[in-house]
């Protein structure tokens, strides 16, 4: 008996990305807390609780290094992001809500966030930013998977950085990479 067809993610192209980054004005707290939001799920694979759940001592503020404690399954894990991103991360340190018990992102007022406000901003940023996806938290993962392994060519990276516990989990990126391959070779020689 046949298996499920295998069902690919979507991804963010380039465009698309740049496009939905440039969407919250970090000028304003709540624009600079968004776009940190938005970046450590697109950049590091954070997931929306992952997110939620990080305190302000979990990032290693010199290195780059991102703790993320009890993900999903309970396992921890650690991720690394770029300077543009830990220097957005210092900002909104500075400018976060006084009493926020320690979360890294709060409300201005110093109370947690709720998940469904991150899941419904991203589409109403995905919309106002153009894209015309069904653009969701866990497609900025899938984003940031895609293109690591695009970079890297190596799958246990990635399995790593997105805290699967089997690497079948992750080959579901191996296919996009394949598709993008079958595309290239079969425009390859065409008129």
């Amino acid at each position: 008996m046949a298996g499920r067809p295998l069902r690919l993610p979507e991804v963010l192209t380039d465009t698309e990305r740049e496009a939905l980054l440039a969407q919250p004005n970090p000028k304003c707290p709540t624009g600079l807390r968004n776009q940190c939001m938005l970046r450590l799920m697109v950049d590091a694979g954070l997931r929306v609780g992952e997110v939620l759940a990080l305190q302000v001592r979990d990032l290693d503020w010199a290195a780059g290094k991102v703790m993320i404690r009890q993900g999903k399954g309970a396992k921890d894990r650690v991720v690394w992001i770029n300077e543009d991103l830990l220097e957005l991360l210092r900002q909104w340190r500075e400018r976060r809500p006084a009493g926020s018990n320690g979360l890294l992102f709060t409300t201005l007022q110093g109370g947690e966030l709720d998940a469904r406000y991150i899941r419904e901003l991203v589409k109403r940023l995905a919309k106002r930013a153009g894209i015309e996806k069904d653009v969701h938290p866990h497609l900025l993962r899938h984003t940031m998977a895609t293109d690591l392994l695009r970079s890297t060519k190596n799958l246990r990276l990635v399995q790593k950085a997105l805290g699967h516990s089997n690497i079948t989990t992750t080959t579901i990126y191996a296919h996009i990479v394949d598709g993008e391959l079958e595309e290239a070779m079969k425009g390859l020689r065409s008129r």
